[in-house]
């Protein structure tokens, strides 16, 4: 999950250019798309893992990154979207999504005063097990869009980094279990959680603005 203060998250909202000519051919796109549905299938499905188990042991950490695995499905989409429609209507999809990505956010709001409340560490069993099972999706991710990362412009690279840098915040929640397993204290978890969570809002304002800047681009050409 972690990305570089901005850097990364701007690399996959900013620069939405798609009209890089590596590799165009209407098989490539077609490739594209599959892969792209399995990457979106993919972190949605652990994006549910991982908060509901970050619901059951009160893990700050997780909450924080089940919106990453939000956001990085939201992107994908993106790009699936891109490949066929026109500019006014992906940022509309990127509206909507921009809205999505909070949703989430606001019940990580909630696990972070649950646990100022009731200051009790996450078991770090559960922990650490989620964590390595989000290193794993993220590393087939980064896989799967690796032969990709130069196809369509920037937002499919910024596809790939993104799997590729959230290896890192799977990590840091592994570090955080094994910490805690050391030394009880809710403090690795919610370190890790605010870390990763301040770049996730951070996230859904890049999504909205960029995708605003991109319908007014549309209607300007209209």
């Amino acid at each position: 999950m972690t990305h570089p203060p901005r850097a990364v998250t701007r690399a996959k909202i900013h620069r939405m250019d798609l009209t890089d000519n590596n590799d165009i051919t209407p098989k490539a796109d077609k490739d594209l798309r599959r892969v792209v549905v399995v990457v979106v299938l993919l972190n949605l499905l652990y994006f549910g893992v991982e908060f509901a188990v970050a619901t059951a042991i009160g893990s700050v950490s997780l909450f924080a990154d089940s919106v990453d695995f939000l956001e990085d499905a939201s992107v994908n989409l993106l790009i699936f979207t891109a490949l066929t429609w026109g500019a006014r209507r992906r940022a509309r999809v990127g509206m909507v999504l921009a809205g999505i990505l909070l949703l989430p956010a606001l019940a990580f709001v909630w696990a972070l005063w649950s646990k100022f409340t009731h200051p009790v560490p996450p078991p770090p069993g559960p922990l650490t097990i989620t964590g390595l099972g989000a290193l794993a999706v993220n590393l087939a991710c980064a896989f799967l869009l690796v032969r990709y990362r130069h196809h369509r412009g920037s937002l499919t690279r910024a596809a790939f980094l993104s799997a590729r840098n959230d290896v890192l915040a799977n990590i840091a929640i592994i570090g955080a279990g094994l910490l805690t397993l050391a030394l009880p204290s809710v403090w690795p978890d919610v370190i890790v959680g605010l870390g990763i969570a301040c770049l996730n809002v951070d996230a859904a304002r890049e999504v909205w603005n960029a995708a605003l800047s991109e319908h007014r681009a549309a209607s300007d050409s209209s």
